[in-house]
């Protein structure tokens, strides 16, 4: 019996001996110093620097509309817009991504960029079902290479039954 207390006292020594040292490691390796300091302000003017690169290649464009109203259709239809969208920058737009606010919304973006001076579309079809009925309101968000970078573009309808 007094072996196995001494064991176990030798056991929580050890223990508590490598939570101490492990713990020493992890503040050591947190506290601020000259290397680290220096590649931490590295790292920074890095970012900037593709950040400032990244500016100079932010265009803007500007959409026919921006919202579009259905007015009264039926549910289970498909119901389509186009809205326009224009490059009015320097550079190439580039719309990287375009995703709707419910699954009865399906848009498609243009695949290509578009140049400076020219439009595409971004189709839209808004297929309501018996869930979706009375007014409905959907947004399309609109991820670009401008400034603000989020364009929302909005829809909405009076759903009515079959």
């Amino acid at each position: 019996m007094k072996r196995l207390v001494v064991i176990i006292g030798i056991l929580s020594l050890v223990s508590c001996s490598e939570e101490k040292q492990k713990k020493e490691t992890i503040e050591s390796s947190i506290v601020a110093n000259e290397e680290n300091e220096k590649a931490l302000k590295e790292s920074l003017i890095e970012t900037e620097k593709a950040e400032q690169e990244m500016m100079k290649s932010l265009t803007t464009m500007s959409f026919d509309k921006v919202d579009h109203d259905f007015g009264s259709i039926k549910e289970d239809t498909d119901n389509k817009v186009l809205f326009k969208v224009n490059n009015t920058g320097k550079y190439p737009l580039i719309i990287s991504r375009v995703s709707a606010s419910c699954g009865c919304t399906s848009p498609k973006k243009p695949t290509s960029p578009i140049a400076p001076g020219k439009s595409d579309v971004i189709e839209v079809v808004f297929h309501p079902t018996n869930s979706t009925q009375k007014e409905q309101k959907k947004t399309i968000t609109v991820e670009a290479n401008t400034d603000p970078q989020i364009t929302i573009l909005s829809i909405h309808a009076s759903v009515l039954p079959k």
